[in-house]
């Protein structure tokens, strides 16, 4: 089943038990992979669902920090509560140790030497953690790497 079905179905299935937080996250999200479509005119795989799905947590994520900083916890609770819910869709994230190999594999791999290659090692990375690892730890750990 795909992700895009998967998500249709939760979306029945929500209306049904009458959760409505939970599906009007789902329908912002389903909105959200519809926009993308029309406006790429393409059919989203599961990949680019994904894509989609990541924006929309990190927009929660960026909305959470903002609403603390106005002590607005009424907003957090809100924004976090969508966020259980996007992260639900993700696949499993990998642990700090998994990052650390797969950094480490990329930069043998690209024969990267210094600082200066990190856009080239974060290309390959991304390709292969799209949703699996939060970009930002792993260009932390790249930098880490690359300094030694």
């Amino acid at each position: 089943m795909s992700l895009k079905t998967q998500i249709s179905d939760d979306m029945k299935s929500a209306m049904r038990a009458k959760e409505m937080a939970r599906l009007g996250t789902i329908r912002l999200l389903l909105a959200a992979i519809k926009q993308r479509e029309v406006d790429e005119r393409i059919e989203l795989d599961d990949a680019g669902v994904l894509a989609v799905i990541e924006k929309m947590l990190k927009q929660r994520r960026d909305s959470i920090s903002q609403y603390q900083t106005a002590n607005r916890q009424d907003l957090v609770e809100v924004e976090q509560a969508e966020v259980v819910v996007l992260q639900a869709y993700m696949p499993q994230q990998l642990s700090d140790d998994e990052i650390v190999a797969a950094v480490a594999e990329a930069i043998a791999a690209t024969g990267a030497t210094g600082p200066q290659d990190m856009g080239k090692v974060m290309g390959a990375l991304k390709a292969s953690l799209a949703g699996r690892a939060d970009m930002g730890r792993v260009s932390a750990q790249l930098k880490a790497q690359l300094n030694k």
